[in-house]
């Protein structure tokens, strides 16, 4: 076997399969963003932090904030850099760090964005993620060899518009 990757993963969901024993991907829906020969670089969609707020977070990062962050909910997006603060959204694409994912979604992470969001400026459809989930060189084309991960398309609708609770049984609806 060659050290080429099968195929990318880049625009996809990876959905943990059914049972599967490891408590930081258990039912979970994640929204791969890179999968190159470096590796993979993905955000879980389905996971709210259970106690930090919108308010809380950008008070954190001394970010000026109107009401509108009271009601926002921050996503746990995997366990490797838990602390770093990540947006998945649509347009407008011209943040000073922003990675395209797909023709209607791209990551940013830089304070641009977090502030237009805060004041209600920001893109129209997005979700804050904190922390991401990452893969070495070839571990995640390995684990899809061993059947670890289920795959479909991303969805937006799935993405922005379907509670957080339904995410995981929708994206097993898209699996072809």
């Amino acid at each position: 076997m060659t050290d080429d990757i099968l195929q990318s993963m880049k625009g996809k969901f990876l959905l943990a399969i059914p049972g599967l024993p490891d408590p930081n991907f258990a039912q979970t829906v994640t929204c791969m963003c890179e999968h190159n020969e470096s590796g993979a670089l993905g955000f879980i969609v389905n996971k709210v932090h259970p106690l930090l707020t919108g308010r809380e977070l950008f008070e954190d990062l001394n970010i000026k904030c109107d009401k509108s962050v009271d009601t926002l909910e921050i996503y746990l997006g995997g366990p490797v850099q838990p602390s770093g603060v990540f947006v998945l959204h649509g347009p407008p694409y011209d943040w000073n760090e922003s990675l395209k994912v797909s023709d209607w979604l791209a990551l940013s992470n830089s304070r641009d964005i977090l502030e237009a969001i805060a004041v209600q400026k920001g893109p129209k459809s997005f979700m804050v993620v904190l922390g991401c989930a990452g893969w070495g060189p070839m571990q995640l084309d390995n684990e899809l060899n061993d059947a670890a991960w289920l795959t479909c398309p991303i969805s937006e609708e799935i993405i922005f518009s379907t509670d957080t609770q339904l995410k995981y049984e929708k994206a097993m609806m898209l699996i072809y």
